[in-house]
């Protein structure tokens, strides 16, 4: 009996998502060039995933040729055009998406271990923000710590802008002794307080130090400078008031003035006023709106300088033919030409008080200044007395600075004295008994004249800009006036000539203004 052959084995079931192996890739048609070798190719999809490759994309907006409506350069682009590398195009850009994180290598996690590791915390004693804020001083220091420390035991070496950042740190009483205290180890201490732990153990009242060197280098000079500044500013402004007779001139007018419009009242017969009342002049207009009690006496003066002026460029030769010619000049000319001398004369007033109206700017309080310095200073001197014994050149290079700064604040308290005694006698010159009134400004004064030069000033644009109006209507007359004849100007009666001139104020004459007023250029200072 023959026996049949044996059946073949079961073939072995394929695991789920299998594939079979791929195939080989197909050659090239044209032998296409192969991969750079610095570029790997994207790895192999693994087996049992199906997945396909994805490109990175390139963003564009894209356009239909066919709506265009006419020819374009798309147009001239066939698919067999122009060829590429698709396998190389699949290399340069092209990824197997994948979902699962990448195991860490051992480097990885070892470095990564390292950088979590926490370092040790740092101790702040302070205040955090307060604790920052001096982190951040210190930072922008431009010396070392080291210097600092010897700088603060021998007296020097630390510039203005390093003493003046260390000063904005300041500890309270509590703070030092909580700082101090520490008994841990330093090396975990924060900045701030790192800093200010080794300078608190180092040098005995180490901010107090830096306040005196502070002190020395940027207060103390500036100070002492500012104060003998304004000294000088009030002595040159006091001389100035005693020494300009146009401001003299002016002040004469006001009175006459103001005598003549008060007539018959309890304010006539004036023989001095206050000078408050110079503010008050513009606010009085005259009967016909058309000018002020300042502008009348400014150009009043204004008038007076420049035919005085007049008189002092004519030669003592030619002087009798110059009156002859005057005569035969027009009035109104001859005013005319006495004004635009006048007013370069006037207008020049206020630059030559230029120290009072700096004096105006002053502020009484500034006087005090060397007082705040000399308490400041007295501080200083029992601090270094209670330093006396120690080591370094602090303490020596602080008691030199003080006995020189004493003896320099004692001559300016002197000069102080004797410039505050002339502002007083030069108050009483102007405004007697004002001085002893304790509710009145010292340096008032000033401030009323630098007020009054201020509106003289204004005035004078004014009246140059009156004439340059007047210059501009008279124009078509003065064609006419020199078409008539001598005699017809001859027969001109004196009442029509007077009406050309109009008064202002009808309670003043026109030249109520002597002669014989101030005139001189100088006037030697009274003795105080």
């Amino acid at each position: 009996m023959v026996k049949s052959p044996p059946p073949p084995p079961p073939a072995l079931p394929l695991k789920r998502g299998t594939a079979p192996p791929p195939p080989p890739p197909a050659a090239r048609k044209g032998g296409g060039t192969p991969a750079p070798a610095n570029f790997s190719r994207p790895p192999p999809v693994p087996e049992g995933r199906n997945e396909r490759l994805i490109f990175k994309p390139l963003h564009w907006d894209k356009v239909t040729p066919a709506n265009a409506g006419h020819s374009m350069v798309w147009d001239k682009i066939t698919d067999g055009s122009t060829g590429f590398d698709d396998e190389l195009l699949e290399t340069l850009f092209g990824y197997v998406p994948t979902n699962h994180p990448r195991r860490p290598s051992a480097t990885s996690a070892t470095t990564s271990t390292s950088i979590s590791c926490p370092s040790p915390a740092q101790i702040r004693l302070l205040d955090p923000r307060k604790s920052q804020n001096t982190s951040i001083i210190l930072r922008t220091l431009a010396v070392s710590r080291h210097d600092i420390l010897d700088a603060l035991i021998d007296g020097h070496g630390l510039d203005n802008d390093t003493l003046e950042k260390l000063s904005r740190i300041s500890l309270t009483k509590d703070e030092e002794t909580l700082i101090l205290s520490f008994s841990g180890d330093t090396s975990h201490l924060a900045d701030a307080e790192s800093f200010l732990f080794h300078i608190l153990k180092s040098v005995p009242a180490a901010f107090p130090r830096v306040s005196a060197l502070h002190f020395r280098s940027s207060v103390y000079e500036p100070e002492i400078l500012i104060l003998k500044d304004t000294l000088k500013t009030l002595d040159l402004a006091c001389k100035e008031l005693r020494t300009r007779p146009l401001f003299l001139k002016l002040l004469e007018a006001i009175l006459k003035a103001g005598n003549r419009m008060n007539a018959g009242t309890a304010r006539g017969n004036a023989q001095a006023f206050d000078l408050i009342a110079l503010r008050k002049l513009s606010d009085i207009k005259s009967t016909d709106g058309k000018t002020n009690l300042l502008h009348f006496v400014v150009e009043e003066v204004v008038r007076s300088e420049g035919k005085r002026c007049a008189a002092l460029n004519r030669s003592q030769s030619i002087r009798q033919l110059a009156e002859q010619e005057a005569h035969r000049m027009a009035r109104e000319e001859r005013e005319k030409e006495y004004i635009m001398l006048g007013l370069p004369i006037v207008g020049e007033l206020s630059i030559e008080f230029a120290n009072v109206k700096k004096a105006a700017a002053i502020d009484p309080d500034a006087l005090a200044g060397g007082g705040a310095v000399e308490a400041r200073l007295a501080e200083i001197q029992k601090l270094v007395e209670s330093w006396k014994g120690e080591e370094g050149g602090f303490v020596i290079e602080m008691t030199e600075f003080v006995k020189a700064a004493a003896g320099e604040i004692e001559n300016v308290k002197d000069e102080q004295r004797l410039v505050m005694e002339k502002v007083r006698r030069t108050t009483e010159y102007y405004q007697p008994g004002t001085s002893k009134d304790k509710g009145t400004q010292p340096l008032q004064l000033f401030a009323i004249v630098r007020d009054f030069l201020a509106m003289v000033d204004q005035a004078c644009v004014d009246i140059t800009r009156t004439l340059q109006k007047k210059k501009k209507a008279a124009n078509p007359a003065e064609e006419g006036e020199t078409n008539r004849s001598p005699a017809a100007k001859t027969a001109e009666s004196p009442s029509v000539r007077e009406k050309r001139i109009t008064t202002r104020f009808p309670n003043l004459p026109a030249r109520f203004m002597s002669d014989n007023s101030v005139s001189s250029d100088s006037e030697e200072e009274d003795d105080f």
